[in-house]
């Protein structure tokens, strides 16, 4: 554990030259911070003012604890873990977690090499039931998947991130989430309360991801997705209020 933190210190040291090492962590303007960081790195890559944009986003509540997320330039994007009693101490904590594992991937450790991807590929298999053979067959998704790895050896897991996002045109767009949350309808009327049912489970998964410090987009994603498809199962159909109350008996499992 000394020898990651010496490690971020260092990272810090050569990409925040001016910032105390040791203070980074501790400093309340962490904010700026992370801004400061990620403009570092986007000058040396000389892109667009608009492709750095740090954008955050706060869960409407009436009372703590309060959610915050912060998507980094690329579309990674992280939560605040601990439970906080103010939005801006959300947003604090969210963009300390996105700072840290921002430095964490810019360790030698970090970079993708044989052995990352043969365990990556091996996980990314175990999770969609599907088989190790089609790592070597382009047109499959694991496939694709192995032969992107490949493709970027020696770059750190946040670099990989961003060239997916740059394929993908960064975040999905409204255009893309209403195909996604229609393909969802269809499974719903095959399967009437699945997308309640798979709502629930994205929520708990984005929740526990969340409070661990780990990336989030995915998570994030799958559940604006379903939430999507969900009000336009409804919509048509109910009022604003009934809607809240469906809404309501979807997450009630979550809650």
């Amino acid at each position: 554990m000394d020898r990651t933190l010496e490690s971020l210190q260092l990272v810090i040291a050569r990409v925040l030259p001016h910032r105390d090492p040791a203070l980074v962590f501790k400093d309340l303007n962490v904010v700026a911070i992370l801004q400061e960081f990620w403009e570092s790195k986007q000058k040396k890559k000389a892109v667009l003012p608009s492709e750095g944009i740090i954008v955050y986003e706060s869960l409407s509540s009436l009372g703590p604890p309060f959610v915050s997320y912060v998507t980094l330039p690329g579309g990674s994007c992280f939560g605040n873990f601990q439970s906080c009693l103010s939005r801006a101490e959300a947003r604090r904590d969210a963009a300390k977690v996105a700072l840290i594992n921002s430095l964490f991937n810019e360790l030698p450790c970090r970079r993708i090499t044989k052995e990352f991807i043969m365990e990556s590929v091996q996980e990314a298999v175990s999770s969609t039931s599907g088989n190790l053979k089609d790592a070597d067959d382009p047109s499959t998704s694991i496939g694709a998947y192995h032969y992107m790895l490949e493709s970027n050896i020696g770059k750190t897991m946040l670099e990989f991130q961003e060239v997916i996002s740059y394929y993908s045109q960064c975040s999905l767009d409204e255009k893309m989430r209403s195909h996604m949350a229609l393909d969802w309808i269809m499974k719903e009327q095959e399967s009437p309360g699945i997308i309640s049912q798979e709502l629930q489970v994205a929520l708990r998964e984005l929740e526990e991801v969340r409070k661990a410090g780990h990336e989030l987009r995915f998570y994030k994603e799958k559940k604006e997705i379903l939430s999507l498809a969900l009000s336009q199962i409804y919509s048509d159909e109910v009022t604003t209020s009934s809607w809240d109350n469906q809404m309501s008996l979807a997450l009630h499992g979550y809650r």
